[in-house]
């Protein structure tokens, strides 16, 4: 779902709108970045009477939103579903926000429940096959982990053999 078309730009000076020079310099991210964004329906804006893009201010807020679930670990099609389940034609209330981050705390559960597995098995035999570890030859002998599939096997929830 493509992001909610604004008004277009009146005038390039209104407070209500920011250059994309100045969105990228308040959001950290390259005009590329946002251009990006925008092709993917994540944000929107208008053009000046120049043809200049210009961004209504409360994309701060989306691009940050982005950002945020980006270093989660979040898609840019699940970032893109969610973002589509806020109000078009109005700025989200504070309200809007909380509605949609609550739908991620069973995402961010999981994710930190991976990262403590990955936290508390990295030092060990992961189930990867490369068997350079002496604890390999115990949890993985002759690289059985292989016949489970691709990727680190027991940091991907695999249990290694009940002999080990």
């Amino acid at each position: 779902m493509r992001a909610a078309e604004p008004e277009a730009c009146p005038t390039p000076s209104l407070p209500n709108w920011l250059p994309i020079g100045e969105l990228a310099r308040r959001s950290g991210l390259a005009a590329s970045a946002l251009r990006f964004y925008e092709a993917q329906g994540l944000i929107a804006g208008g053009r000046s009477a120049s043809g200049r893009r210009q961004y209504p201010r409360h994309v701060l807020r989306r691009v940050a939103f982005i950002r945020v679930a980006q270093t989660m670990g979040l898609t840019l099609p699940e970032i893109q579903a969610a973002l589509a389940r806020l109000p078009e034609g109005r700025t989200p209330t504070k309200a809007d926000w909380e509605r949609l981050s609550r739908a991620w705390l069973p995402l961010l559960d999981q994710r930190m429940a991976e990262l403590q597995r990955l936290k508390d098995k990295l030092t060990g035999c992961i189930g990867c096959g490369c068997l350079s570890l002496k604890a390999c030859q115990l949890y993985n002998p002759a690289d059985g982990a292989a016949r489970k599939g691709q990727g680190a096997r027991y940091l991907l929830g695999d249990a290694p053999p009940a002999s080990a």
